[in-house]
């Protein structure tokens, strides 16, 4: 299994009945999630009052109960940094799990001794491409959303990178 070691402003903090606790940066948050399958006691007082937590709709979708969230945010991984916004369909705009390919193909970048362009297809916020483009390589940022595409230009610039 690879860990992704660089990351500080996230982490799960506890799983139980279908939801995840969560924290991104200095907010907690609950998500639903069908992989949780077992049930616990959730005995961390981090579950009762979470900074936002995504309610499932009976007619499908849902929306987020939020505390104390802003619209946007910034979370850092290693000398990356993203902007997150919480979404109708419970994301932020982020797959942390990701960030051991993002460690690997960079590393990759980096050792090839050779310019290396990447086209990223369905890019969506564009971690991948901030990703590639840090560690060196020419990217082509797709998606067929402009407002996943606007979303990755604010990544980019986060990160002081113009060529995505």
């Amino acid at each position: 299994m690879w860990i992704a070691e660089k990351w500080k402003d996230y982490e799960v903090i506890d799983a139980s009945s279908g939801e995840k606790l969560e924290r991104w940066g200095k907010y907690m948050l609950v998500r639903p999630d069908p992989q949780v399958i077992w049930r616990t006691d959730k005995t961390d007082k981090l579950w009762r009052n979470p900074d936002a937590k995504y309610e499932r709709s009976s007619s499908g979708g849902g929306r987020w109960a939020v505390n104390k969230l802003p619209e946007s945010f910034a979370i850092n991984y290693g000398d990356l940094k993203f902007n997150l916004k919480p979404m109708n369909f419970k994301h932020t705009g982020l797959f942390p799990e990701q960030a051991v390919n993002w460690d690997w193909f960079s590393e990759m970048i980096r050792n090839s001794g050779r310019e290396i362009s990447l086209l990223n297809m369905f890019a969506y916020t564009g971690a991948a491409s901030v990703a590639a483009s840090k560690a060196g390589a020419k990217v082509v940022h797709v998606d067929a959303s402009k407002g996943m595409t606007a979303w990755a230009k604010e990544n980019a610039t986060l990160n002081g990178i113009s060529n995505i």
